[in-house]
């Protein structure tokens, strides 16, 4: 059963979105007690020379200045690692995910925090959580050769050790909107709570 989940939402419309729109739902069916929540219309910072050099030095190393570079990484961390259960809207913008969530994504992704390289090769540190995500496309089929977000996003995940992932399509809305968004809402009522 869920308890805590982490709601990251990523779609530059704040009214009308269909991600966002699907991702409540999903929240909502899961009853979580705790929702931890991610609006990603407010851009994170990118990746810089500033931060790559802090993210390298040791942690007993870092200078303050450092370690202030590294807080906001650090504390979206900390809600991956608090939460059992991450739902994240990824609306497909030229084939792949928005920039916010790529912005996320570099700032969850940190070796000795969230994976770890071994003899074996990369290995995932969050193991033992559930991911839902949910996409919104206008023309792109989920799951087709031309689908990069949801590809990507799974790696990302299982990179990081979130293997457990369910993908709730509203896709090719340019075709069938009131069909996609059907199919996605009746996914959502067969998730396990």
């Amino acid at each position: 059963m869920t308890q805590t989940v982490l709601h990251i939402d990523s779609s530059a419309r704040l009214s009308g979105s269909v991600s966002r729109d699907l991702t409540a739902q999903v929240v909502e069916r899961l009853g979580a007690k705790e929702v931890i929540r991610r609006d990603l219309a407010t851009p994170l910072p990118l990746l810089d020379e500033a931060w790559i050099g802090a993210n390298f030095t040791p942690a007993d190393q870092r200078s303050d200045d450092q370690k202030a570079t590294l807080a906001l990484s650090d504390a979206l961390v900390a809600e991956l690692e608090r939460v059992d259960t991450v739902v994240i809207g990824a609306p497909v913008y030229n084939f792949t995910v928005p920039t916010t969530l790529k912005a996320w994504i570099d700032l969850v992704a940190r070796v000795g925090k969230t994976f770890q390289y071994t003899e074996a090769g990369p290995e995932g540190l969050l193991k033992g959580k559930r991911a839902i995500v949910v996409i919104a496309s206008g023309g792109t089929e989920a799951g087709s050769d031309i689908d990069y977000a949801s590809r990507y996003l799974q790696h990302m995940l299982g990179f990081i050790g979130i293997t457990d992932i369910e993908l709730v399509a509203a896709d090719q809305q340019a075709l069938d909107a009131e069909g996609s968004v059907q199919k996605a809402k009746d996914a959502i009522a067969q998730l396990a709570a």
